[in-house]
């Protein structure tokens, strides 16, 4: 190799280093920059693992143009045969075009690897189709890997009843041969989190530990969250002192724990000792501390002490759902103008739970003039939720006016708004 080229085969590698590096960490629009420098720069062909890396960036930072043009030369060089071009491509015309033109990109590729079809399936996923998903999945005519099962897994969890379906397809996975990893850990129990069941956390907990996956602080974490919906704030704490990182997801995720079950004093003295600890709280955790006052009777002026540490403290700004808390503590304390003006003074739209909060108690203390307000500004924000309609025809049946309880009912008929029956479903675990 002469002198010429040696010297832009170095160039060639340095390069992709730093392509490789900045799309890693997520400098999409450098990597593309440094693309462009590359392309014109260099008298080398271009391997195939910057295409991908490319093809990544313009996923990420929606430029379908470019892909396009990334597509057009891969099919001149005849680089599309390459694994990883080739998913690279049908997750940028995913992304960025359209469902049906990736699959169609997909039914074109010749020779089709479990990376291109893993390519194809997270797709759908991610955009809801899981049963299409599934459906490719029983027609994959290569081995599928963990990586395959994980992304179903994870795209049943996602759905209201899909919570069974994932375990099923977990034991599949396991009768293939397949051994569940981090990522399919995290997405089991994403699923058992949301209904506490605990024979599933306990099992997911249990390989962990014989895995020794235990280590990785978002496992802990979530596993934290999980065992304190459940009840069981014994083996949250326990799990808790035992984590190596103990990082602010995982002291947010104690806090919650504690909060949602009343415990509130002891989620504020686990504050304070994230606060000794040197560990900075988020807007998650200022969040779960809210939670906690909420939950617990005489925690107003606390709560309000908090929600102005948030940003006096910690430059943390607060979002809709903290507004919605201070409001529901001050409500819940029959301090009810102090919650409106919390309301009024709001920075970003008033939400539902915040005047919802309000409405439930105004009824709890007989205030029907901000009853009245918060009443006509939910028949706006949700004008076919039956139970503020319903609520305010109670508080007026029982102060007596009739007139106004048959009105606000008139009112639902009008608006075709039905009060529907209540249902609930139990999950049987040991």
């Amino acid at each position: 190799m002469g002198s010429y080229n040696q010297s832009n085969f170095q160039r060639l590698l340095s390069f992709t280093k730093l392509l490789t590096s900045h799309v890693s960490q997520g400098r999409h629009d450098e990597a593309l920059s440094i693309f462009h420098h590359m392309q014109t720069s260099l008298a080398l062909s271009l391997d195939p693992h910057v295409f991908s890396l490319v093809l990544k960036s313009c996923s990420a930072v929606h430029r379908p143009q470019l892909g396009v043009s990334v597509h057009a030369h891969v099919t001149k060089s005849s680089i599309l045969s390459n694994p990883f071009v080739a998913s690279a491509l049908v997750d940028m015309y995913g992304k960025c075009v359209s469902l049906s033109t990736a699959r169609n990109l997909f039914d074109e590729i010749a020779h089709r690897n479990v990376v291109v079809w893993n390519a194809m399936i997270s797709l759908y996923t991610r955009n809801g189709n899981v049963f299409d998903a599934l459906g490719l999945f029983e027609a994959m005519d290569v081995e599928p890997d963990a990586s395959t099962f994980n992304t179903i897994i994870s795209g049943m969890s996602g759905l209201d009843d899909g919570l069974f379906k994932a375990v099923e397809f977990y034991r599949k996975m396991r009768a293939c041969g397949r051994e569940p990893d981090l990522i399919t850990l995290l997405a089991l129990l994403r699923a058992f989190v949301d209904i506490a069941a605990l024979r599933f956390i306990k099992e997911i907990h249990g390989f962990d530990v014989r895995n020794e996956i235990d280590s990785h602080s978002q496992l802990s974490s979530g596993l934290v969250e999980a065992y304190g919906r459940c009840g069981c704030l014994a083996n949250a704490r326990n799990l808790f002192r035992y984590m190596k990182k103990k990082d602010v997801v995982a002291w947010s995720s104690l806090i919650s724990a504690y909060a949602l079950h009343g415990e509130a004093r002891a989620a504020l003295e686990i504050f304070r000792e994230m606060e000794l600890g040197k560990v900075e709280p988020d807007e998650i955790t200022f969040l779960a501390v809210l939670k906690a006052c909420s939950h617990a009777e005489g925690l107003a002026d606390e709560a309000l002490h908090y929600f102005g540490r948030m940003r006096e403290d910690y430059g943390v700004q607060a979002n809709s759902d903290h507004y919605s808390c201070l409001v529901d503590v001050l409500s819940r304390a029959g301090r009810l103008h102090e919650a409106y003006e919390v309301i009024r003074k709001m920075p970003m739209k008033v939400t539902a739970k915040a005047w919802g909060a309000l409405l439930s108690a105004c009824r709890t203390y007989g205030d029907l003039d901000l009853a009245e307000i918060a009443g006509k500004a939910l028949s706006e924000i949700e004008p076919d939720n039956p139970a503020n309609y319903l609520m305010l025809a109670r508080m007026y049946s029982g102060l007596g006016r009739h007139e106004e309880a048959q009105r606000m009912r008139r009112k639902m008929k009008e608006k075709g708004v039905k009060a529907s029956s209540g249902t609930s479903w139990v999950v049987y675990q040991d």
